[in-house]
């Protein structure tokens, strides 16, 4: 998912750089198993040499000096937003309830979009950010949260019991609204790039990052939330 990701990123944003996209779906993508290695200083080490690995590349393989800074922005941009926000799934996983957690961010994302698709196609009346969204409105994200709700207290009375009242409430709203920003975000680099969808490797429902957009926010949110918050 990883390096389909950064390949639809690349395709939209540098799309005459072809062998550049490749090298870095790869390179990308093996920033994500890092963690498995419990390895602190590896993950910076990593981190570290893509970015000085991918600035002397655009360095040396420059197409024109006035597009030159914002390409090796682009490229960079594509490490951070893609395989660096999804390995926190990876460091989630490794925490204790790891697996429940990992439920729990699914179920808020999706029980957020279905809950905000319908309610804003059958309320929504007023824009929430239509430069970026003009579909997407106040009432459909309000709806958004209350599905977020739902699928937490889901998680607290199926598989989750160890979520507390407070912890339910919390990221679900916390969590929504981070995701709801991530799906925002998605719209505003595809509206900056030109394209409707990030990609078609999914009939009818775009690309890769078309599906991943909240959960790319979420994760790492989650993550830090677990970390600091999380009594179990």
């Amino acid at each position: 998912m990883s390096a389909i990701g950064i390949a639809e990123f690349y395709r939209m944003a540098l799309p005459d750089r072809k062998s550049e996209l490749w090298l870095a779906a790869i390179a990308g993508s093996v920033l994500i198993f890092i963690p498995f290695t419990a390895n602190d200083k590896l993950l910076l080490s990593a981190v570290g040499l893509l970015f000085v690995g991918f600035s002397l590349l655009f360095l040396f393989r420059v197409r024109t000096i006035e597009t030159a800074a914002t390409e090796v922005a682009y490229a960079l941009l594509a490490f951070l937003y893609i395989p660096f926000l999804l390995m926190h799934l990876i460091l989630l996983r490794q925490t204790p309830y790891g697996i429940e957690w990992l439920c729990v961010i699914m179920l808020i994302v999706m029980t957020n979009d279905s809950t905000a698709y319908y309610t804003g196609s059958a309320f929504g009346r007023h824009r929430l950010y239509p430069l970026v969204s003009p579909k997407k409105s106040i009432e459909g994200a309000l709806g958004g949260l209350v599905g977020s709700l739902g699928g937490t207290f889901l998680a607290k009375f199926t598989f989750f019991p160890q979520l507390s009242f407070f912890d339910a409430v919390v990221t679900a709203l916390v969590i929504g609204m981070v995701g709801q920003a991530g799906d925002l975000f998605e719209s505003l680099l595809k509206r900056s790039f030109g394209v409707k969808d990030s990609g078609t490797i999914i009939p009818g429902h775009g690309g890769v990052l078309d599906r991943m957009d909240s959960i790319l926010f979420a994760a790492p949110i989650t993550y830090y939330y677990v970390l600091f918050f999380f009594k179990g």
